[in-house]
């Protein structure tokens, strides 16, 4: 019996690498579409797809075999809360991903385990020791690295980006406390919920049909990879522990530098590889002490 639940524990968190994979291989492809897209189209109208493009696909995929309790949720409010943070934070990395090379934005990006470790004892009331802590604010000084702030500073996306990772951090945070008490299915719909109402009534002022057929299908891809992306991301997490899971996340700095150089012909110098490395180490630390606290928690006394 233990040897079979050994097996079964070892293919969960086979699935959950599996599922993160896959996650991290859509995140790119949408941020090189927004990126591409943003030269020519409404920031608006690329958000709106963004989230409608999300909302029609997820719908379509679940529906048939959730049907209407595929909206039943435990926490309205909360769920919609979670929504309003995700639109925020689309906004902000849409508005600066056009001014910046795809693997900054993505090194950036990173630094939300960072906040959602410190979010994590005001809100679910974790113990976070000196370790962590440590590994937080080493950092952070990974992220300033890649910004490189100071006297003449002018790149002010790369600010937006860091405010659009704050954003997401307090999505992910919040979604671990409902995270037991809604579907993964339910919590990706309501994700893209308010997004596609409030856009909906904005986008319309400021317009553009895609002409070229490369348009469209960059349009059908931000919702596509946007939604399932993220359902993978919490299908993951469900089937092992954070410290196997989340060092697989990263692999995405690859696939942004990879079509970064190939479709912008941008490629990071070596201050931002830097930093992207001092960022992704304190990342992967602080996901090992979280595997090894969960483990102590556990432990039988």
């Amino acid at each position: 019996m233990t040897t079979v639940r050994v097996l079964s524990a070892q293919n969960d968190i086979l699935r959950g690498i599996v599922y993160m994979t896959c996650a991290v291989s859509m995140f790119p492809f949408i941020n090189a579409s927004a990126k591409y897209l943003s030269a020519a189209y409404p920031i608006t109208e690329i958000v709106w797809a963004r989230f409608a493009g999300h909302l029609v696909f997820v719908v379509l995929a679940f529906f048939p075999r959730l049907r209407w309790s595929l909206f039943t949720t435990a926490r309205p409010a909360i769920q919609i809360m979670r929504s309003m943070l995700l639109l925020a934070s689309t906004s902000l990395f849409v508005s600066a991903i056009g001014r910046l090379p795809l693997a900054t934005a993505s090194a950036i990006g990173f630094a939300s385990p960072f906040i959602v470790t410190a979010l994590s004892v005001p809100v679910l009331r974790e113990r976070v020791g000196p370790r962590r802590w440590s590994a937080v604010v080493v950092g952070f000084i990974g992220v300033l690295i890649v910004i490189r702030p100071g006297a003449g500073f002018a790149n002010w996306a790369a600010l937006l980006v860091l405010g659009s990772t704050s954003c997401y951090a307090i999505y992910q945070v919040i979604t671990r406390l409902i995270a037991l008490l809604d579907k993964p299915e339910t919590g990706i719909v309501y994700a893209a919920l308010v997004g596609t109402i409030v856009m909906s009534a904005i986008a319309p002022f400021d317009w553009r049909l895609p002409g070229a057929a490369l348009d469209w299908l960059l349009f059908g891809c931000l919702g596509f990879f946007g939604g399932f992306g993220h359902y993978f991301v919490i299908k993951a997490y469900r089937c092992g522990p954070a410290a196997v899971i989340a060092p697989f996340s990263y692999g995405e700095l690859v696939g942004s530098t990879t079509i970064g150089y190939y479709a912008f012909g941008n490629f990071p110098d070596a201050w931002t590889w830097l930093g992207a490395s001092i960022i992704v180490s304190c990342g992967v630390y602080i996901a090992y002490r979280e595997g090894v606290r969960r483990q102590m928690a556990a432990a039988p006394r």
